[in-house]
């Protein structure tokens, strides 16, 4: 059994795409796409930044998300491997989950893009720039980064907000208590604490005000039927229905992505091999939460080829 897997934020560089742009007229069409949804030259930014710019949270999700589509795409028109003939079942790293669901054919592109514009928007909006913060805990399992968040909030908001691995947990919170937690990371058994360079503190509860921007926007563009379940990043569990998938969406913003359990869910049911598509970045994830499974992370048109030689 193979799942097909989506980057989240962090995964985005410079020159992305440029590759498969060059190469396949289908990737360009997606480019192309999402450029006019958004009506701006996002593609342009993704191959010249500045990295400054595409950084920016309103632009890295939907550049991430195009990338990755744009990858799914090219698998599928000019090697014949296609998601729905190939997956047994996907899921995505925070935005990746909606880049999931357009691959899988819950959103439409433009839809899609015109979504994590808004939430990329509607997450920095939440708290003023400076207040809020995250820092990936280096050697910390759940446990550990849960009492040391717990320690550290002190009335302040501290939760945990990616559960990664078993060697990395990310926290978030207000940006002082997010500093406590650094500072006191050795005391509980952490090798360290690294502030991350994020312009919000996401999945913790002060993003509730961009949880309720999404709801409206997902009320208004809700997913329809998914060609493949997906393993939803709130609950680590599969979901096959829009409807419950529109408020485990809405519920993401501010909840926990538990990446480590859902990876492990998808051993579970009997996944043996996971594809990442359009980065680098869950396949090492992957490799330290199911030691056996087999990884591969497609990027350029050779990593596409190679694959579909063997997957034809």
């Amino acid at each position: 059994m193979t799942a097909f897997i989506f980057p989240g934020q962090g995964s985005q560089k410079v020159g992305m795409g440029a590759d498969l742009a060059e190469a396949s007229a289908h990737a360009r069409e997606v480019f192309e796409e999402v450029n006019e949804a958004l009506k701006q030259d996002l593609f342009g930014l993704m191959t010249g930044g500045p990295e400054s710019e595409l950084t920016m949270t309103a632009n890295a999700q939907p550049a991430i998300m195009a990338n990755s589509v744009a990858t799914a795409r090219v698998l599928e028109k000019e090697f014949g491997v296609a998601l729905a003939d190939k997956a047994d079942c996907v899921a995505g790293h925070s935005l990746g989950e909606y880049s999931a669901l357009c691959a899988a054919g819950a959103f439409s592109l433009t839809d899609t893009a015109k979504l994590l514009r808004l939430r990329g928007i509607a997450m920095q909006d939440a708290v003023p720039i400076g207040e809020g913060a995250m820092a990936a805990l280096l050697g910390a399992d759940i446990e550990k980064a849960t009492a040391l968040a717990e320690a550290a909030a002190e009335g302040q908001v501290c939760e945990v907000a990616n559960d990664n691995d078993p060697t990395q947990v990310v926290i978030s919170g207000h940006a002082e208590a997010i500093d406590r937690a650094i500072e006191m990371a050795k005391d509980h058994g952490i090798k360290r604490g690294i502030k991350l360079p994020v312009s919000a503190p996401f999945h913790c509860s002060l993003m509730q005000p961009a949880a309720l921007r999404m709801k409206t926007a997902l009320g208004e563009t809700p997913p329809t039927a998914f060609t493949v379940p997906l393993y939803a990043n709130v609950t680590a569990a599969r979901v096959t229905d829009p409807a419950e998938e529109q408020a485990l969406l809405v519920d993401q913003i501010t909840g926990r992505v538990r990446w480590r359990e859902s990876v492990l869910a998808m051993q579970e049911a009997g996944v043996e091999r996971f594809v990442e598509l359009g980065g680098k970045v869950l396949g090492p994830m992957v490799g330290r939460i199911a030691k056996d499974a087999a990884t591969v992370s497609l990027v350029t048109m050779e990593d596409l080829e190679n694959f579909a030689k063997e997957n034809g």
